[in-house]
């Protein structure tokens, strides 16, 4: 097996960093947090448009950094490696944000607003049961 460069281990521990060397990707990944989320709550939780939210969730997806999966009309997504919030977490405290800041941040889950299955579950009545 070829050794590989200092120059060429560089050029790969940058790819992830450029796919999220931005302050609206970085706000994506937190509302995603942990577990997976649906495009209508980033929406919600954000504040953005389907379509803007979209154009960088395919970045991050064709960065490898997200995973999504289809359920009905719903797209749910979730980072593949979780480690990349402490990533996170880690440029906060160098940039003199408190970790509990970061922390509290990562996706508060249920949205009310939210119509998606996991936010409003349908719930079947007992009398149909």
């Amino acid at each position: 097996m070829k050794k590989q460069s200092l120059v060429q281990i560089a050029e790969q521990i940058t790819a992830p960093l450029e796919a999220i060397a931005s302050a609206q990707r970085i706000a994506i990944l937190l509302a995603i947090g942990i577990g997976e989320t649906c495009v209508c709550h980033l929406e919600v939780a954000l504040g953005w448009r389907q379509a803007y939210i979209s154009q960088h969730l395919m970045a991050l997806r064709k960065a490898d950094i997200l995973q999504d999966r289809r359920e009905g009309r719903y797209i749910f997504y979730r980072l593949k490696d979780a480690s990349l919030l402490d990533l996170i977490a880690a440029s906060a405290r160098l940039s003199g944000l408190p970790a509990e800041t970061v922390s509290a941040l990562i996706n508060t889950r249920n949205n009310p607003s939210c119509e998606c299955p996991q936010c409003a579950p349908v719930l079947i009545p007992a009398s149909s049961l």
